[in-house]
């Protein structure tokens, strides 16, 4: 063997042995989401707190009136919470949209700091020189809308003594393209195996973007300070330092607006990836230290969840040459596949087709067990669904390069639905 033939055989089982490994781990703490267990976490107090929702909107004219009447129907006492829209950098009539539909609105004008993170540190230092105090924060974006019973299950977790929450994310578009129902699969699966499943076992959740609650002591303690492209990324990964966890509350939902084409969605996940690397780099081995030295599992799993961009490479990696050794004149480039190891151990080989099959049906069987539902047309975007998954990996590749870059870009959102004819699609979704 040659020692580029030797170097690729040691690479290329280094890559599936990493790449193998972090699988199995969200493998096992994702079952953990189907555990019929009861909240362990009981009910310490018995108070109405009150919020303030806060949407972080630039020219979003089309969607904000429907998100802002979504919240005034929200089944909670109107008087403990208020509603704030931030016009963020405004070309538009978003803040006369928004103050018609009912919300207080703030203007604000700072091109130089464009971005929901900066919009989101304004808007929390005028709250706090307010006259009417809030015990909690929700932050959302003007292209949701949120279910009635928000409130409620945020306010029962804030009683059990969480300071930081995630609500449910959900799709309001989800069988608009093969992309909303791509990200809508995506989301789907997210709740049940990496939020609900963390929240089960006791570990930090991560803020996902909107639909989520901090008390405003959390912030005043530690500062937001979260700027950057993922700043929900990075305010999460500070709290995991800080010793402060976040919650789940599953019957919080809120709806969210998926792009509706590949070039739109590449956009977006190329800011997410940018961000994700960024956060990534700063904050990895400060959670592997804290996490080792103080035995803290959540700052270790939120450090490998960090770690995904390199694992969605060593993937495209792994693809590449397995693809590319099978079409190889020779047969043979050295890529040595760890499935072809065990073909003298029956053992070993049963387990491995055991994975094999779990990893296949294993996203299948999630998106039903979530919905409850079936269309055929679900068949048909499962598989454009893998396709979506494999352009992770150029994009990956793209965010990692461009880490440094910081310049935010604006998805623009048009799907103009109202809470009453998303109740509609969803009741008929089930039927069909």
């Amino acid at each position: 063997m040659s020692g580029g033939s030797y170097f690729l055989t040691v690479f290329s089982i280094m890559l599936q042995v990493f790449s193998l490994s972090i699988g199995i781990y969200y493998l096992i703490i994702g079952l953990i989401g189907f555990l019929p267990m009861r909240d362990r976490n009981k009910q310490i107090k018995n108070e109405i707190h009150k919020f303030a929702l806060i949407i972080s909107a630039h020219n979003e004219e089309a969607v904000i009136a429907n998100m802002v009447n979504s919240l005034r129907q929200l089944d909670y006492p109107s008087d403990a919470y208020d509603i704030f829209v931030i016009a963020d950098n405004c070309t538009d009539n978003t803040a006369a949209a928004a103050r018609e539909a009912g919300a207080q609105v703030c203007v604000r004008d700072v091109p130089s700091l464009r971005g929901k993170g900066h919009a989101l540190e304004w808007m929390f230092e005028k709250l706090y020189q307010m006259d009417k105090q809030y015990d909690y924060i929700s932050v959302f974006d003007a292209d949701n809308l949120v279910d009635k019973n928000y409130l409620r299950a945020m306010n029962e977790r804030a009683n059990q003594g969480f300071k930081v929450i995630q609500g449910f994310l959900d799709s309001k578009n989800p069988y608009d393209s093969w992309i909303t129902a791509a990200y809508s699969f995506c989301f789907w699966s997210i709740n049940r195996i990496f939020q609900l499943s963390r929240y089960k076992a006791g570990l930090c959740c991560e803020l996902s973007g909107t639909g989520f609650v901090i008390a405003v002591e959390v912030l005043k303690k530690l500062g937001w300070g979260a700027t950057c492209l993922t700043e929900d990324m990075e305010f999460t990964m500070k709290l995991a330092l800080n010793d402060e966890k976040v919650a789940f509350a599953y019957d919080a939902k809120v709806y969210d607006e998926k792009p509706l084409t590949l070039r739109q969605s590449w956009r977006q996940r190329v800011r997410w990836m940018q961000g994700h690397c960024d956060v990534a780099s700063r904050y990895f081995f400060k959670l592997i230290k804290k996490g080792v030295r103080e035995r803290k599992l959540s700052c270790v799993d939120c450090a490998v969840y960090l770690v995904q961009p390199i694992r969605i490479i060593a993937t495209g990696i792994i693809t590449f040459f397995a693809y590319a050794q099978t079409f190889h004149p020779d047969g043979d480039l050295g890529f040595v596949q760890i499935a072809y190891l065990f073909n003298n151990s029956p053992v070993w080989t049963a387990i491995w087709n055991i994975i094999v099959v779990i990893q296949f049906c294993y996203t299948p069987f999630v998106i039903w067990y979530e919905r409850r539902e079936f269309r055929p047309k679900m068949i048909f975007y499962y598989f454009t669904y893998i396709i979506y998954n494999f352009t992770w990996i150029p994009i990956a590749i793209q965010g990692m390069l461009g880490k440094n870059k910081t310049e935010w870009s604006h998805t623009k959102h048009t799907r103009t639905i109202t809470m009453e004819e998303l109740a509609e699609n969803m009741k008929l979704n089930r039927l069909s």
